[in-house]
């Protein structure tokens, strides 16, 4: 049956793509995981993402209160910011969170304050709204290799820093699928050759560690799931030749970050550098897309990369 909605992707297992309209059309995905008639949500885009959340539950052919939970692999806010607004329409669901995160999707002031020194007073505004508390009552926290019971279809949360220590994993059984929020890297489907996807590593502000990234990775790839669901975007498979091509290029960005003076050129190195491994490993991949055309669709990538390489190595040199 073909997708009502345009921004909704309809897969097998229960599973729907929402597109959630952050930044360009098949970037930030939220995930509506459906069963024996109950729903969850996994990540949920920003406060604007709301409506077309709703809007896909509905065309599932479910009310709010049939949904269970609503997941957060992480709390950064474009995975989490519309947290606290959708849970006020779901009167039934239960927010799942790591323990490390859930302090800031209950009171988000903290988080509000880190996402303005990265981003800006007025982008914060514009893109995120004000984030909305959840009441600490309505509240799951995870612990590692935790199954949560969804309608008799078992969830198991791995404790997966790299990306962020507030990071989890969520596998699935029924799809053979990993929930993987950042810690597998981005994939964007403009990049996609005939040598199938491609893949990248974010090292995004302000927990990146390579060593436990690369861990998190490799206890996923040992689960052999047919599957990854990324936030930054979709479905992707052929996992360890995905896993191998996120190493091949985070080896190479640590190098250079590391061989680098702290001075007022680093940033601009660090940006620039990053586009010439990316580009490198999409040239290998097939991609034919102009090199200009691959920077501007990296662009806001790049800088949050070399933002948050940057304060690993403060926080590595101190």
């Amino acid at each position: 049956m073909p997708d009502r909605l345009s921004f909704v992707q309809t897969l097998d297992h229960g599973i729907h793509i929402i597109d959630t309209g952050f930044h360009r059309p098949v970037f930030d995905a939220s995930f509506l995981i459906v069963e024996r008639g109950c729903a969850a949500f996994v990540d949920t885009g920003t406060n604007h993402s709301v409506p077309r959340l709703l809007a896909a539950l509905a065309a599932a052919g479910l009310a709010p209160p049939a949904v269970d939970f609503v997941i957060a692999t992480h709390v950064h806010l474009d995975h989490a910011g519309g947290v606290g607004l959708l849970m006020q329409q779901l009167p039934a669901a239960k927010l799942v969170v790591h323990p490390l995160g859930a302090r800031h999707l209950i009171d988000p002031s903290r988080l509000m304050d880190s996402a303005r020194r990265v981003y800006g007073a007025e982008e914060v505004a514009r893109s995120y709204g004000d984030v909305i508390g959840v009441a600490p009552e309505r509240v799951l926290r995870t612990a590692d290799d935790m199954v949560l019971d969804f309608a008799g279809r078992p969830l198991k949360f791995l404790d997966t820093p790299g990306h962020a220590r507030h990071h989890h994993c969520i596998w699935d059984e029924r799809s053979r699928g990993f929930f993987t929020g950042d810690t597998f890297g981005l994939s964007y489907r403009e990049f996609d050759t005939a040598a199938g996807a491609w893949i990248m590593p974010t090292t995004t502000p302000i927990q990146f560690e390579p060593e436990a990234m690369r861990s998190s990775i490799q206890r996923m790839v040992a689960y052999r799931p047919d599957s990854l669901y990324l936030t930054h975007y979709g479905r992707v498979g052929d996992v360890p030749r995905l896993a191998d091509l996120l190493l091949d290029q985070m080896d190479p960005m640590v190098a250079l970050a590391l061989s680098l003076p702290n001075d007022d050129t680093r940033h601009a190195t660090l940006v620039h550098g990053f586009g010439g491994i990316h580009l490198t490993s999409l040239r290998a991949q097939g991609c034919t897309l102009p090199d200009a055309q691959i920077l501007e669709l990296l662009a806001l990538d790049l800088e949050l990369n070399a933002q948050g390489m940057a304060v690993w190595l403060n926080r590595r040199n101190r």
